[in-house]
């Protein structure tokens, strides 16, 4: 038996306020009052810079970039530079390691492997690069990951570049990789793409690689305590 996953989608939301979730979820699930999760979110323009990154990587003053709209974030996951921005889909799994073997290098290539799954739905060959992480297509990238593990639960993840406006990365070196060219889906297929649709997809490649059950909770509801009232969940032993 498979077992579950809350997975919340929840629409176009600041970096901030969803970070702030992520962190209240990963304490409850360190402390074992709620199951995995899952949260796909849409940002506004916003730049983040991870624990690796370093101020050459930012090519435009902050002070420029917050006067443009961009909302600029230095944030608490590994990797270095990116930009979240509308039609890109983020993901956030809050997953317990423990019930995987304490094994964060096969979490981030079963991660990667999430989003290979998802774009050969569409028909697009997504492959890993020797010695860095993401996804690329063609040696361009279409996905990047950072995350953070605390004590072995997880938060932040990917972002996967649906419709996403590239310019905007035209002010960053992305990831602080020197001639790192980004691509989305939508240039590839030559067509507009429902984000919702890709969504869908992620989802369904996450669940059949993790071996999860998804639990589909409105956005509101992760804010009340516990979820367990809701779905199904069994506490790992020692918590």
């Amino acid at each position: 038996m498979r077992e579950t996953v809350i997975v919340a989608r929840l629409g176009r939301k600041p970096y901030r306020e969803t970070y702030e979730l992520q962190k209240d979820l990963q304490g409850r699930r360190l402390r074992g009052e709620i199951p995995d999760c899952l949260l796909l979110v849409e940002h506004p323009p916003t730049y983040t810079i991870g624990r690796g990154g370093g101020a050459e990587n930012l090519l435009v003053r902050e002070a420029l970039l917050k006067k443009r709209g961009f909302e600029i974030y230095h944030t608490d996951r590994g990797g270095d530079i990116t930009y979240h921005g509308p039609g890109q889909l983020v993901g956030y799994p809050i997953l317990d390691l423990r019930r995987r073997d304490r094994d964060l290098h096969r979490y981030l290539r079963d991660l990667e492997g999430c989003l290979i799954q998802c774009l050969a739905g569409f028909g697009v060959r997504g492959e890993r690069l020797p010695g860095l992480t993401g996804v690329w297509v063609n040696e361009r990238k279409i996905a990047s990951l950072g995350v953070r593990v605390v004590r072995w639960v997880t938060m932040h993840g990917f972002a996967l570049n649906v419709s996403t406006d590239l310019k905007a990365f035209r002010s960053i070196v992305p990831c602080g990789i020197r001639g790192c060219r980004m691509i989305t889906l939508e240039k590839l297929l030559k067509t507009r793409i429902d984000l919702d649709i890709v969504a869908d997809r992620f989802e369904a490649a996450f669940t059949d690689i993790f071996h999860l059950s998804a639990s589909h909770v409105e956005p509101e509801s992760l804010l009340n305590h516990p979820l367990t009232d809701r779905v199904p969940f069994s506490r790992v032993a020692g918590f």
